[in-house]
């Protein structure tokens, strides 16, 4: 058989507040845009610091844009 455990008021209100919490944490969001989610999943998660250090390789690899013709002409 299996037993039952009767709730007291105080272990009752501590599940209530457990449950609220955890609900309050799994709650769905509504984004008005793909780009706000974006944004807010990229400050949420967190990236790998194998792939950040990739990341920058990549990015240095990369030769600055050359400058417009008109300020070549113009010397600017």
């Amino acid at each position: 058989m299996k037993r039952h455990i009767k709730l007291t008021s105080q272990s009752q209100q501590a599940h209530q507040q457990t449950s609220a919490e955890h609900f309050k944490e799994s709650a769905a969001r509504e984004f008005a845009t793909v780009e706000d989610m974006l944004r807010h999943d990229c400050l949420h998660t967190p990236v790998p610091p194998a792939i950040a250090h990739r990341l920058q390789e990549s990015l240095g690899q990369i030769p600055a844009p050359q400058r417009p013709w008109w300020r070549r002409l113009f010397g600017s």
